[in-house]
Order: structure tokens, then sequence, then C-alpha cells
């Protein structure tokens, strides 16, 4: 059998100590909630490989853009054309994760409790319990995210229990 390697999908600057881009990523950490600059770095890392590919349909037919314009759309990203598409931030990739719109929809008061309660498992979207802050919520997910209800086991009658026990007595 043989591995597939799974490769990194950002990477790292090529300049470590750029104080500009330090600050930089310092304000987008607070404001976002993140944990780590990684998390940027993937962001990036994702909206280039969406102009990458928007740059290839800059020739191709319009089909093939018009498709590429209705991923972009179901993601929740506005672009209707290829400048919209280029013209696309990092910023507007972190606006659709999860833990930003949990803290949009004011289900948390700041970016950081947020991802802690989708940590701990308490935010369902569509009825499923999600618990990754960086799930990428879909335009049509949007209006179906909340905070998740815990069904408690209901504990038998005190009678029932008893009765089975006296019937695996009598069977033995």
């Amino acid at each position: 059998m043989t591995w597939i390697r799974k490769h990194k999908l950002y990477s790292r600057p090529q300049k470590p100590f750029d104080k500009t881009r330090i600050e930089e990523e310092n304000v987008i950490i607070t404001s976002y909630g993140l944990k780590n600059k990684k998390e940027i770095w993937k962001a990036e890392a994702a909206v280039a490989r969406i102009r990458r590919r928007a740059k290839k349909l800059i020739t191709a037919n319009l089909e093939e853009q018009q498709e590429l314009f209705k991923k972009l759309k179901r993601i929740g990203l506005k672009a209707e054309t290829i400048p919209d598409v280029l013209a696309l931030d990092k910023k507007d990739w972190l606006d659709r994760k999860l833990q930003s719109i949990v803290f949009k929809k004011k289900l948390a008061t700041t970016p950081k409790e947020a991802r802690q309660l989708i940590v701990h498992k308490k935010i369902s979207v569509e009825g499923h319990i999600v618990n990754q802050p960086s799930y990428l919520v879909e335009t049509k997910q949007e209006g179906k995210i909340e905070l998740a209800v815990k069904k408690k086991k209901k504990a038998a009658p005190r009678e029932a229990v008893e009765a089975s026990e006296k019937t695996e007595d009598n069977q033995e």
C-alpha cells in the first residue's frame, strides 16, 4: 500500500521579522479571535488558490467562469467578475469561517468566546454539531447556525429497573 503524503496548505512568510506584517497579523488575530498566525497563512493560501484559478479562467469561455462565480457565491464571497475574484482578500475568507459568523450572529460576545463555544461542541449547523472554528459556512447554512441543545438521558423509573432485575433473577 502506498502512502500519500499530505502537504501543507499554506506557506510561511519569506521575511520572518517584517515589522509591518507582524503588526497587521496581530490586529487580524485579535479582531477575528484566531488561535495563531498559521490560520492567517492558510486563509492567504486559500485566497491565492482561488486567484490562480481565476487567472487561468480569464481566457476560458463564459460557462467555466460562471461555474467559479457560482462556487464563490455559494461560499459567500462576493465575486461577479474576474477582477472581483482577483480583489478578494484574506479577510473575506476569514469572514466566512464559522467562528466569525457565530460572533456576528451575536451567539457569543467575543470572537474568542465564539471559538470556545465551537470547540466545546455548543454550536450546530443544520442540526449537526460542528467543532471546527475554521469550518467554511455556505450562505444557505448561515441561517441554520444555532446553539446546540444537548438531550439529557432520561433516567429509567426505579420500578422498571427493579422489575427487569427480578425477571433476570427468575430466568436464572
